[in-house]
């Protein structure tokens, strides 16, 4: 089965273009590193919580809105292989592919397949 990273983000709104641009690099570096498949997704219809939401959980502000991105791995290893290759390539450098985004308010993390349908 395969392995997931999944990245949720808080970006200006004004900065929607310059986010597609980071993403189709970024997209190519992790797919030349073992990757499979990368989706980035704008969101759309995302309600606000009171206690708990996307919103919430990257502290999105009114000029800014949430993606949601996902990394499909051949395997745990593939993706931690991946990685190490991904943080030494020159094209993930802040110079040559910035975040057009707070990293600091990225949430990020690695998961098994539990189920596919």
């Amino acid at each position: 089965m395969h392995y997931f990273d999944c990245f949720v983000a808080a970006v200006p709104k004004e900065n929607k273009q310059k986010y597609l641009e980071h993403a189709r690099i970024s997209a190519e570096v992790f797919k030349d590193h073992g990757a499979l498949k990368i989706t980035e997704a704008w969101g759309d219809d995302i309600p606000e919580g009171e206690t708990t939401s996307l919103p919430l959980a990257v502290q999105c502000k009114e000029d800014e809105n949430v993606v949601f991105s996902t990394v499909v791995w051949p395997s745990k290893e593939a993706r931690n292989q991946g990685w190490v290759a991904i943080m030494e390539d020159p094209r993930m450098s802040e110079e040559a592919n910035p975040m057009p985004f707070d990293g600091k308010r990225l949430i990020y993390g690695g998961f098994e397949t539990l189920l596919e349908s």
